[in-house]
């Protein structure tokens, strides 16, 4: 169950066509084959990333977000996602960072790793840290593999520098950032080849680099000391 399904990709496509009740229950039968060849998928996926991180330990069911949307806030009523994405999360506090797949069709199936939302403490350690040395990340970011598969960094960012620290900091345009995230986007061919699972790897494995660089300014304060025992 390592390769996802033309049949999958084609329920999500009539779907968008189609985001109703109605349409949904008629085609149950399709939606828990896909769920069930993504399971698979999932279960596949962190069999291989285990294999080279520490990642959580949970079921390839709860590895998979729900299709079920939340309308109550939406101006949007459409009940279903008409997209299936996963994560995973690397294990104990000296590891940081977390994985994503979303499978979407037209081209929009992607891989994003990083960090989506900060917490107020490690947004203000990993400016403090990239201001004492920004010449680390830097590096990591000017990379050919950081480069050849993510081109740049992205993520959130303020539109002028972080109250405070210093708008003249060299390292300004590094500091504005609010998420710090990788992509990597796929087609649907792609997506449907029985190599997709190793290019996914692949592509997860250009991110360590970064991860390693930012577990280490999160676990370590600005003398180097470490945060945890």
């Amino acid at each position: 169950m390592s390769i996802i399904e033309k049949s999958s990709l084609k329920f999500l496509k009539d779907l968008s066509k189609n985001n109703n009740r109605e349409w949904f229950a008629e085609n149950k039968p399709r939606y828990e084959a896909m769920h069930e060849n993504l399971q698979g998928f999932a279960a596949a996926l962190m069999q291989e990333m285990q294999k080279h991180d520490n990642i959580v330990e949970k079921s390839p069911k709860k590895t998979l977000f729900r299709i079920y949307r939340d309308v109550r806030f939406s101006k949007d009523k459409s009940p279903y996602k008409t997209h299936m994405g996963g994560s995973m999360d690397r294990d104990t506090p000296w590891l940081r960072g977390g994985y994503y797949f979303g499978i979407q069709p037209g081209g929009q199936s992607m891989m994003g790793a990083g960090f989506w939302n900060p917490n107020k403490e490690d947004l203000k350690l990993i400016r403090e840290q990239i201001s004492s040395d920004p010449d680390r990340l830097r590096k990591i970011l000017k990379s050919k593999k950081f480069k050849d598969h993510f081109g740049q960094l992205e993520g959130e960012q303020l539109k002028t520098c972080p109250k405070g620290f210093d708008k003249e900091d060299p390292a300004v345009d590094l500091l504005r950032y609010k998420q710090f995230l990788t992509y990597v986007k796929y087609k649907d061919s792609e997506v449907t080849d029985k190599g997709f699972l190793k290019q996914l790897v692949k592509d997860y494995k250009a991110v360590r680099p970064f991860f390693d660089y930012m577990s280490d300014i999160l676990t370590h304060d600005l003398n180097g000391e470490p945060m945890y025992k």
